[in-house]
């Protein structure tokens, strides 16, 4: 039988802290699992100008900050994590990458500023080195590995992102960032922006680019290009889009990166997998914004599987359901067919295959207004019932969200080995009812009065938004 952990990941020294820790994202290091790197929207409790990451080395069970990433600061008031920030591992020597929207520079400047960042120790107290700038950017996402060459380890690194940072301006916005020798390439580590879109959208494609790699360097890349795009106020748009995934055989390495998968159809690079579905980008559900719910995962024993799950709205603008889809391609992305029944009222989905074959999907639910994190693990692809595993289960209207995202636009979830290693944010209210398989606080709380405590042992901390790290043993 699998064994759980689930561990409320603020630290016990930030017992007394109430912000809204949303958006998380891990790292494993693949070399030595012990270690590990977990992020959300923190900010340095001492204001300082470097925005924290949570930092694990016994396996998940105790974390701690380490502030070393640009970005953070106290301004009129108000304390600075990053922007969006996603971390990972190379698969040897121990270098963290991340990808970051600078905090700061969004605020005083009003643009979100990509930088790309590197560090060789995850307990260094050094600030995390800066390879790349560029703006204006959305919402990265970092995958790595490492290769053998030349007399030497080589770190491959792979960034999706939406950029609109064309000139003249373009709306094909779905981009990869790429190195090859991200650990020793002089300057800028190597990386160059590829751009994966080759048809035409309204106005941009959507936030996010969700990527896969496959250690014989096949690299999926999936996108949502949009096909049309209706502003129905400032922060909300009915939009219709195609799912689209490109793949790359030589880890992005040729004269025409991420053009090996043609369109059957158009004739394009880039399999569309669905077209013409709807979402009413920045609509609410459990006081969470929806829209650009997108991950993928390739068999790590076999390139040619490979699983793709997106959110929609069935019910078109009139409708009301944010519906999960889950599909799989037997032969490297040319087809699709749909391998999970659909799921309503779902957001944030996350896949991973383990080295056994078994596949993990994440998701949060939104029901009875609550909100409901799950596991699934299938060795069949769905043929068969999967292990279906409540994380945590709490009120969606609790607490009061001040911002969005609430929960965030994504969660993670990642394979080592034949385990799976996740993280996802939700109300951290301490009882043991919102945790079916258990739960380890660090910070200071009463599971008997359902208080969090303040440092000095003081109740009444008001419940906010927190991370919390899962760990399904084989």
């Amino acid at each position: 039988m699998p064994r759980f952990k689930v561990v409320n990941i603020t630290p016990k020294a930030l017992s007394g802290e109430s912000e809204q820790d949303s958006e998380p994202f891990l790292a494993v290091n693949p070399e030595k699992p012990t270690e590990m790197v977990a992020t959300a929207f923190t900010s340095d409790p001492m204001g300082g100008r470097f925005a924290p990451v949570y930092v694990s080395t016994d396996g998940g069970s105790s974390w701690s900050l380490n502030t070393i990433v640009p970005g953070g600061g106290v301004i009129q008031g108000h304390a600075f994590g990053t922007g969006d920030i996603t971390v990972a591992f190379a698969d040897r020597g121990g270098t963290l990458y991340a990808g970051i929207l600078n905090g700061v520079a969004a605020f005083l400047q009003d643009r979100t500023i990509l930088q790309i960042l590197r560090t060789s120790s995850i307990t260094s107290t050094a600030p995390m080195k800066v390879l790349v700038n560029r703006d204006p950017v959305d919402q990265p996402w970092v995958i790595a590995d490492t290769v053998a060459g030349n007399g030497g380890d080589h770190d491959r690194v792979f960034i999706g992102n939406n950029d609109f940072a064309h000139d003249p301006p373009s709306p094909r916005s779905a981009t990869v960032d790429v190195s090859g020798d991200a650990r020793t390439a002089p300057g800028s580590a190597g990386f160059a922006p590829v751009g994966i879109e080759h048809r035409t959208p309204a106005q941009q494609d959507g936030p996010p680019v969700r990527l896969a790699l496959h250690p014989d360097g096949t690299v999926y890349a999936a996108f949502e290009s949009w096909t049309t795009d209706k502003a129905v106020s400032r922060q909300v748009s009915n939009v219709t889009f195609d799912v689209v995934v490109t793949r790359d055989d030589k880890a992005a390495a040729g004269a025409s990166p991420f053009q090996d998968l043609v369109d059957s159809t158009d004739g394009s690079p880039g399999q569309r997998v669905a077209t013409g579905r709807f979402v009413v980008f920045g609509g609410s559900m459990g006081q969470e914004r929806m829209g650009g719910d997108l991950t993928i995962a390739v068999d790590p024993t076999d390139a040619n599987n490979v699983w793709i799950a997106w959110c929609d709205r069935v019910g078109g603008p009139k409708g009301t359901d944010n519906t999960l889809h889950v599909q799989r391609s037997t032969d490297r992305g040319q087809n699709w067919r749909r391998t999970r029944d659909d799921l309503t009222d779902v957001k944030n989905p996350a896949l991973a295959v383990n080295s056994e074959g078994l596949i993990g999907l994440a998701y949060q639910k939104f029901a009875d207004n609550q909100w409901t994190t799950i596991l699934e693990t299938t060795a069949d692809s769905w043929k068969s019932e999967p292990e279906t595993t409540v994380l945590h289960q709490a009120p969606a209207d609790v607490p009061q969200a001040v911002s969005l995202p609430y929960l965030g636009d994504y969660i993670r979830l990642l394979a080592v080995g034949a385990d799976f290693y996740g993280v996802f944010s939700g109300n951290n209210t301490p009882d043991n009812a919102n945790f079916p398989v258990g739960v380890t606080y660090q910070r200071n709380a009463d599971f008997t009065t359902h208080q969090l405590v303040d440092v000095d042992g003081t109740p009444g901390v008001p419940v906010s938004i927190d991370p919390f790290f899962f760990h399904r043993a084989a």
